[in-house]
């Protein structure tokens, strides 16, 4: 059949429960611990990154632009360790060479003047990375559990407040996130799919029709939030067919049903491949029925029991972005010309190629179980889970 009708409504929905919670973290440097305010800071080179390598007493990173510095240390280079989010060395525990593993966090100092290759070390701040990891875990579990996500609908620059529509079982619901000066606005950038890539903002810089996240304490009604941290970016939403695949270039070429055009999406290191089972697609085409207001076929069909007025009752199936974690990952070698896809990625800086974000086939039922005519449908829960559309506004 085709999906033309459909494609609105499905890809909103699509484009929220895909970006990925697990990006929405700060880099683990985004505030270096304070120097040595004696040091001639004009005379001093620095270096974020991870390390690489470990031979003898030198040491590889991969900095953070994904260039790779080589430094050695010296008896008189000075390591400590600092937990994620200090800012400071009051707390700073002391370290030598042999503490330092391939992939923690460092922040590497040297004179200016050193020409050599590779060139000593003055100083080197750490942050293990099993610190890290369990920092970013935290991060992940706070923002599922305080986070909501939708379209904006408006920007009140004198008020301070962002006004969000969100879709639930439900229906549509309006929340006003508030703003403050310590609300930390953060923006995808163009042709980046990477969290780690989006630049500081501000509530100027938003607008409507942007997708944004933010973290923050709900009020009882759940019609307000005030925000601790925003994220938005402008994202484009694919669906369609495969009409070719190039695999040299890392690429395939699909027909976009909605501008009836072709579209080369490009697919990185970063970029999320799944291909969805017929029974996991079943199920969520299931859900996408009920959020739209149609009566369920059967609770077996769902996988779990259901409302008498067919609302999903809380404890159901997870939502399409744990299922898709859950999945083994595809590769280019699992889709096929003729596949219908979807696809999510950033706005990209000119009007050519894009670069995915999550690319999943396997999508023909969940868009067909998107309604016809649903033009007016234009936002999109970050979930499709009960639970999480509960934290979403869900009545």
């Amino acid at each position: 059949m085709s999906f033309t009708k459909n494609i609105n409504w499905a890809c909103a929905i699509f484009a929220w429960v895909t970006i990925s919670v697990g990006a929405i973290i700060s880099p683990a440097f985004a505030a270096a611990p304070a120097q040595d305010k004696q040091a001639d800071q004009s005379a001093i080179q620095k270096q974020v990154g991870a390390i690489k390598s470990i031979v003898g007493n030198t040491v590889a990173i991969t900095t953070d632009s994904g260039a790779t510095a080589t430094v050695n240390v010296q008896p008189a280079t000075k390591i400590v360790r600092v937990e994620p989010g200090q800012t400071d060395l009051k707390n700073a525990v002391p370290l030598e060479l042999k503490d330092l593993q391939v992939g923690d966090r460092v922040f590497v100092r040297w004179k200016a003047s050193d020409t050599a290759q590779p060139v000593n070390a003055m100083g080197i701040i750490v942050m293990k990375r099993a610190d890290v990891d369990a920092k970013q875990q935290h991060e992940r579990e706070d923002w599922q559990k305080r986070s909501v996500g939708g379209l904006v609908t408006a920007v009140d620059s004198p008020a301070n407040t962002v006004s969000i529509s969100v879709t639930a079982l439900g229906g549509k619901k309006t929340i006003t996130i508030n703003t403050t000066p310590k609300t930390d606005f953060r923006r995808y950038a163009p042709d980046s799919v990477k969290f780690d890539d989006a630049k500081p903002s501000s509530l100027d810089q938003i607008k409507p029709g942007d997708q944004l996240r933010a973290l923050g304490t709900r009020s009882a009604d759940g019609g307000t939030m005030d925000a601790e941290a925003i994220v938005t970016g402008s994202f484009r939403n694919i669906a369609g067919t495969i009409s070719s695949i190039d695999t040299a270039a890392n690429s395939i070429t699909m027909m976009d049903l909605i501008a009836k055009k072709p579209v080369v999406v490009k697919i990185s290191s970063q970029s999320q491949l799944r291909k969805l089972q017929p029974e996991a697609a079943q199920r969520i085409a299931f859900r996408l029925k009920a959020a739209a207001g149609a009566a369920p076929e059967s609770a077996s069909q769902a996988g779990n029991g259901t409302s008498p007025g067919g609302n999903t009752r809380p404890g159901g199936q997870a939502d399409l972005q744990q299922i898709l974690n859950r999945m083994p990952p595809a590769t280019l070698a699992d889709f096929q010309k003729g596949d219908a896809v979807m696809v999510v990625s950033t706005e990209g800086a000119s009007s050519g190629d894009v670069t995915a974000i999550t690319l999943v086939g396997g999508v023909e039922p969940i868009l067909a179980a998107a309604p016809s005519g649903s033009q007016a449908m234009t936002l999109s829960p970050w979930s499709l889970g009960s639970n999480a559309m509960d934290a979403a506004g869900a009545p």
